[in-house]
């Protein structure tokens, strides 16, 4: 049985008030190391731009280049 099946073998067993407040601990805990994961995104983004490796444009551009690499992409 993998570690997952027991753990949810395990919250199965639990009184319903207590599977209620597992979820929402896991739910917490999801959230803040999602958030985490995107603060560090654009941490390195930020730092790329800085260094140059983007270059600034409009959203008119930035949507004309994504379609353009899209469309590339369907050939």
């Amino acid at each position: 049985m993998s570690t997952l099946d027991q753990a949810l073998e395990t919250a199965i067993k639990l009184p319903y008030e207590q599977q209620e407040m597992l979820i929402r601990v896991l739910k917490q805990r999801y959230i803040e190391v999602r958030r985490e994961e995107i603060a560090t995104n654009a941490q390195k983004s930020l730092a790329e731009f800085r260094a140059g490796h983007y270059k600034i444009q409009s959203a008119e551009e930035a949507i004309i280049e994504l379609r353009r690499f899209l469309d590339e992409a369907d050939k």
